[in-house]
């Protein structure tokens, strides 16, 4: 079977990453994903073998959109305590993406899956570790470069700062005032601004 060209491939994981972000993984019917990626059946099979696998590759996709997303605030303000500010910005800020992928797609998806669905359930917790760790890296980045105390605990730091983005995104998924999501992404950048060491 011929296989489809890699931009349309790229094109149809992009349209799978949103509806899954948006429906979950139950939720999706071979219906919703032949009409959202405009492929027939036998196309999306071929292409991704499983409905399990595309998943998968949705949830990689995210994972490293979010990853790259920090990273290049990290390189941009050349500070990662500012990086590390910025991103929870970032979640106040109006969105071009629907109301319902606001929340976090690895804890909506921990939330939806099942034990027969344990390899999704341990791909969205390894991604969830391993953002816990790029967030880990700026803190300990932060410290190296003295933005952060030598005492402070960098790991604690890492989880408190997880949570938060956790609750900014629930806060946009519930679709409330963008005013008030805005001041509250803002309070909590200035909660990691307040680590900073005044030289």
């Amino acid at each position: 079977m011929t296989r489809i060209p890699a931009y349309d491939r790229d094109a149809a994981l992009e349209a799978a990453v949103r509806l899954f972000w948006s429906k979950g993984y139950h939720a999706t019917s071979l219906k919703d994903l032949e009409a959202a990626l405009n492929m027939r059946p036998g196309s999306i099979y071929a292409a991704f073998k499983s409905k399990e696998a595309l998943y998968l590759s949705a949830l990689e996709r995210y994972f490293e959109r979010n990853r790259a997303g920090l990273g290049a605030l990290r390189t941009r303000s050349g500070s990662p305590l500012s990086a590390l500010a910025d991103f929870l910005r970032a979640f106040g800020e109006p969105q071009a993406d629907a109301p319902a992928c606001r929340a976090c797609m690895l804890i909506k998806t921990l939330l939806d899956v099942t034990e027969e669905d344990s390899a999704i359930g341990a791909r969205a917790r390894d991604y969830l570790n391993r953002m816990t760790e790029e967030i880990t890296a700026l803190f300990a980045a932060a410290q190296a470069a003295g933005e952060v105390s030598a005492q402070a605990d960098i790991a604690r730091l890492a989880r408190r700062y997880q949570a938060d983005m956790t609750a900014l995104r629930i806060e946009a998924h519930c679709r409330g005032d963008p005013a008030q999501l805005a001041m509250l992404a803002e309070d909590m950048a200035r909660d990691v601004e307040a680590l900073r060491q005044v030289n």
